[in-house]
């Protein structure tokens, strides 16, 4: 006569027998769903809606106001690689006088980019004509960010390789001597010397350059959270922008200029009302499948 424990043990082999293949083929589809996303706790994460976090600034106090505990954004700027771009005023942007600054961006490619993929553009006068101000772009598949003008050329710092369909965070500075980059809250290149002549800038762009360079001139991927300062931002501060994450708040307020969240609009939420203006911009609610949060 069998024990107990022989029965349960028997019982036990042929459900799996009945059942196991069933509950691999479970697994094996789970496994796949959550791949593209579909279970990824990033994408059921609480969203920010538009305009959820802004920047008050009155003569008593800079502070924030509204939901600005970093939630991810609902909507991020995609661009179309041919027409779309963002473009703003810029009258508040760093000046002769201050020519320090930091620009902060998270970014993300649908492929490896060969041409020039765009990140921002702006343009601004030195001795002999323009230059370009904080534009980061694609070449030969390396991030480039080129800052203003010295005398004929363009201090420049190279970035790595990007995956395709991965969130960056980039961050450039500059502190009126040296030029530095990083990614996701490391330093990645520099500090380089670089001599950085700025008059007023006449416009600025995200999502387009120059047609000087070579490409289309257009950013083809999906751009968030742009913030620049008239301030060159230490390291432990950059840091803690990147462990923000995509929906980060700035950091510093008194030095912030613009902050363009891009979730849903153009709009400036830095208080500075540097307003943009979005041609041909999709504004994707679903993109978070290749976003993963920023870990300490």
């Amino acid at each position: 006569m069998k024990s107990r424990r022989q029965s349960r043990l028997q019982s036990a082999m042929e459900y799996l027998m009945t059942y196991g293949w069933t509950i691999l083929a479970i697994a094996i589809v789970m496994v796949s769903l959550y791949s593209l996303g579909i279970f990824n706790l990033q994408s059921l994460a609480p969203t920010a809606t538009p305009g959820s976090c802004q920047v008050i600034k009155t003569a008593a106090q800079t502070g924030l106001a509204g939901q600005c505990d970093n939630m991810v954004p609902k909507y991020v700027g995609q661009f179309n690689g041919g027409n779309s771009l963002v473009s703003t005023p810029t009258s508040r942007m760093p000046s002769v006088a201050n020519p320090n600054f930091t620009y902060s961006t998270w970014t993300e490619f649908p492929n490896v980019p060969s041409g020039s993929g765009v990140l921002f553009y702006g343009t601004i006068d030195f001795v002999g004509g323009s230059s370009q101000f904080l534009c980061g772009y694609i070449e030969n598949g390396q991030n480039v960010f080129m800052c203003a003008g010295q005398g004929n050329g363009y201090p420049q710092i190279n970035f790595n390789t990007p995956s395709a369909n991965t969130w960056y965070n980039y961050v450039v500075t500059y502190n009126g001597v040296m030029l530095t980059a990083y990614v996701n809250g490391k330093l990645v290149a520099g500090p380089t010397t670089a001599t950085v002549s700025i008059n007023p800038i006449t416009n600025l762009y995200i999502g387009k350059t120059s047609p000087w360079f070579s490409g289309s001139g257009y950013m083809y991927g999906q751009i968030a959270n742009v913030q620049i300062y008239n301030a060159s931002l230490d390291n432990t501060t950059i840091k803690k922008l990147y462990q923000e994450g995509i929906g980060g708040a700035p950091i510093i307020l008194n030095s912030l200029v613009g902050w363009w969240p891009l979730n849903g609009n153009a709009n400036d939420y830095s208080g500075n009302n540097n307003q943009g203006a979005a041609t041909n911009v999709t504004w994707n609610a679903n993109w978070r499948s290749s976003y993963i949060s920023p870990t300490t």
